[in-house]
C-alpha cells in the first residue's frame, strides 16, 4: 500500500512507488496521493473573529450553489462552497489536491482502493462530528457534473468505522482523485442527519456545513450573510462576518466600491476597469484563472445547419478579433490560447495562436455556399459577459454572420446549456478545477453535461486515456484529443480569462490568486482586514 499520513502541524509526506520515479510522475503522484497544504502559520489562532468584509458580486446568487450535490461543472458555486462547506480533498494554496477533512489517504498498489482517514476534531456547524457515513452519504447523493463518470467507476464505498471511509474502484483510474476532489462537488461533505431531517429543499434554504463560515441569512437577489465558525479545524477566521451583495450592474459595483459601501467588487471590465486603475486608494487584482471562454456551435451535427460545414465554423473563428476584444474588455490581461483547456492544466496542449483574418473568413463562407453570410439566430450567453458577446457578434457581422444576443442570468443560462435547450450559438465558459481530461469529459465527449454532439474518434480516445496509467502515453492521447477539437473547429476560443476585481483600502488580504486558477476570494479563513 502507498500511504500518506498527515500530522499536526501539517506536513507533506511523499509516497514511494517504483512506477512513479520521473520528475513529472512524482508531480502526478503528489497530486493523486494528496499532501495536506497548510502552512504552519495557519495554525496560529486569533483570539476571536472581528469586523466585516463586503463584496459586490457580479452574478445573482442561486440557492442551488449552497448544496455541493448540485455543483454544475462551473466555478461559481465554489464562491459559496469554500465558505460554508469543506471537502475531503480540495484545491488550496500551493496544492490542487490538498487534504482537508481527510487527514490521511492510503492508495493500494493496484490503484483500486482509496482509504481515507477523517480528520479528528472536524465538525459541522451544529457541533456534530464529521463521520464516514457523512462522506458516503455526500458521495451517493451527488448529482452534479461528472456524477455519472464517478459513480460508474466506483464499485463500493465502505465505512469500517466512523473515522474511515474506503472507496473501491472497478478498474484502476488515474483521475479518481481529480474528479472526486477537484472537478466535482462529490468530495464536499454535508451532514447526513441534518439533510435527512430537514429535506433537500430546506437544506438549500438553511445549509449547515463543515466550512469556516456559517450560514446566517439569504435574501434572494440582494445578499448572502455568513458568520465565522470558530470551531473550524484549520484556523479561526479573522473576519467575523462576510456579506456578499448581489450587484449585477458593473458601474453600480464600481460606484459602491468607490463610496466604501463594499470592500471588494468582482468582475470589472473595459472602461470601468480603467477607472479602477485611476482611482486612488483602490487596487486592481486580475488573476489568470481556469476560466476559458468559447463560442460553441451546437448545431454542427445537424446536416441542414450552416454550422455542419467545418469551413463555416473556421470562418467564424477567423472573424473574431480576440486580441482587440482582450485589450478593450480585459485591458490585455487575458490570454488567448486557442484551447478550451486552461494553459495551467495538466495535459494541456498548446494550440496554434488564434488568427484574425476577416478576408479569409469571407472566402471560406463563399466556398461553403454563403457568399453574403447568413442569419445565425440567437446567441446565448451569461448576462455577466454580455459585453463579450456583443463584441463577438459585431465581429461576426463584418463577414455577414448575423446573430441576436440572448443574455440570461447565470443559473438559468447554465441550466439551459446543460439541458440542451439552446440552438444556434452558445457563448460557453468554465472555470472549474481539474485537468485536460475533466474538461474533455464535460464539454467534448459523449454524455458530457454540456455536450450537444460528439465525434467517435474523440469518444474512443477519451476511453483509452481514462485507463492509461503510463503518464506520457496518457498525455499523448489527451494532446491528440485537443488537437482534433481544434482541427474540427468544434469551438471558437475567445480567451482564458483574467478576472478583474477591485479591492478597497480596508482589505489587507483579499485572497485573489492564493488558490491558483481560482477567480474569487479564498480561502475565506485567510482573509484579513487592514490593521488586524
Amino acid at each position: 500500500m502507498n500511504s500518506l499520513q498527515v500530522g499536526s502541524p501539517p506536513m507533506i509526506s511523499p509516497l514511494t512507488s517504483s512506477a512513479y520515479t520521473s520528475h513529472r510522475a512524482c508531480r502526478f503522484l503528489a497530486l493523486a496521493a494528496i499532501a495536506l497544504l497548510a502552512q504552519v502559520a495557519c495554525w496560529s489562532r486569533p483570539a476571536r473573529a472581528e469586523g466585516q468584509l463586503t463584496w459586490a458580486v457580479h452574478v445573482t446568487l442561486a440557492p442551488t450553489w449552497f448544496d455541493p450535490a448540485e455543483t454544475s461543472g462551473i466555478i461559481t458555486p465554489y464562491m459559496v462552497l469554500y465558505a460554508i462547506h469543506d471537502a475531503m480533498v480540495k484545491p488550496m494554496p500551493g496544492n490542487n489536491l490538498a487534504a482537508s477533512l481527510a487527514e490521511a489517504v492510503t492508495i493500494s498498489d493496484d490503484k483500486l482502493t482509496y482509504d481515507m482517514a477523517i480528520r479528528k476534531g472536524a465538525k459541522f456547524h451544529d457541533g456534530a462530528p464529521v463521520t464516514a457515513e457523512d462522506v458516503k452519504f455526500s458521495f451517493e447523493r451527488y448529482r452534479g457534473a461528472q456524477a455519472a463518470q464517478l459513480k460508474n467507476r466506483v464499485a463500493s464505498i465502505e465505512t469500517p468505522d466512523a473515522g474511515h471511509v474506503r472507496f473501491k474502484l472497478k478498474t484502476a483510474w488515474p483521475d479518481f482523485l481529480t474528479f472526486y476532489a477537484s472537478a466535482s462537488g462529490a468530495g464536499w461533505v454535508v451532514p447526513k442527519a441534518y439533510v435527512e431531517k430537514v429535506g433537500e429543499e430546506a437544506f438549500k434554504k438553511a445549509p449547515i456545513g463543515a466550512g469556516p463560515y456559517k450560514f446566517v441569512s439569504f435574501n434572494p437577489g440582494v445578499e448572502l450573510v455568513l458568520e465565522a465558525f470558530e470551531g473550524y479545524w484549520r484556523k479561526v477566521p479573522s473576519v467575523k462576518r462576510l456579506v456578499l451583495k448581489v450587484i449585477p450592474e458593473e458601474a453600480t459595483r464600481m460606484a459602491a466600491l468607490k463610496r466604501g459601501e463594499v470592500d471588494i467588487a468582482y468582475g470589472l471590465q473595459g472602461e470601468i476597469a480603467e477607472e479602477l486603475q485611476r482611482t486612488p486608494g483602490l487596487s486592481l487584482k486580475a488573476p489568470i484563472v481556469n476560466g476559458t471562454f468559447w463560442l460553441y456551435f451546437p448545431d454542427q451535427w445537424d446536416a441542414k445547419s450552416p454550422w455542419h460545414d467545418v469551413r463555416v465554423r473556421q470562418a467564424a473563428i477567423l472573424a473574431i478579433d480576440t486580441k482587440t476584444i482582450n485589450q478593450a474588455l480585459a485591458l490585455g490581461f487575458a490570454h488567448t490560447t486557442g484551447n478550451i483547456v486552461p494553459e495551467n492544466f495538466d495535459y494541456y496542449w498548446k494550440a496554434p495562436a488564434p488568427v484574425y483574418d476577416p478576408g479569409k473568413a469571407s472566402k471560406l463562407l463563399a466556398e461553403a455556399g454563403f457568399p453574403g453570410g447568413f442569419d445565425a439566430g440567437e446567441y446565448y450567453c451569461d448576462v455577466a459577459y454580455a459585453n463579450l458577446g456583443e463584441a463577438v457578434i459585431n465581429n461576426l457581422a463584418v463577414v455577414g454572420i448575423k446573430a441576436k444576443l440572448r443574455p440570461l442570468e447565470r443559473a438559468a443560462f447554465f441550466k439551459g446549456y446543460g439541458e440542451k435547450n439552446f440552438k444556434n450559438l452558445i457563448q460557453g465558459a468554465s472555470g472549474a478545477f481539474g485537468n485536460a481530461a475533466t474538461r474533455m469529459e464535460a464539454f467534448v465527449v459523449k454524455g458530457g453535461v454540456y455536450v450537444y454532439g460528439s465525434y467517435p474518434e474523440l469518444d474512443e480516445l477519451f476511453q483509452q486515456q481514462a485507463s492509461e496509467l503510463d503518464i506520457k502515453k496518457r498525455e499523448g492521447l489527451l494532446h491528440k484529443m485537443q488537437q482534433i477539437v481544434h482541427d474540427k473547429a468544434i469551438y471558437a476560443h475567445l480567451w482564458q480569462q483574467a478576472f478583474i476585481n477591485g479591492v478597497g483600502p480596508r482589505v489587507a488580504e483579499s485572497g485573489f490568486g492564493l488558490i491558483p486558477g481560482y477567480p474569487y476570494s479564498a480561502p475565506y479563513e485567510d482573509l484579513a482586514l487592514s490593521g488586524k
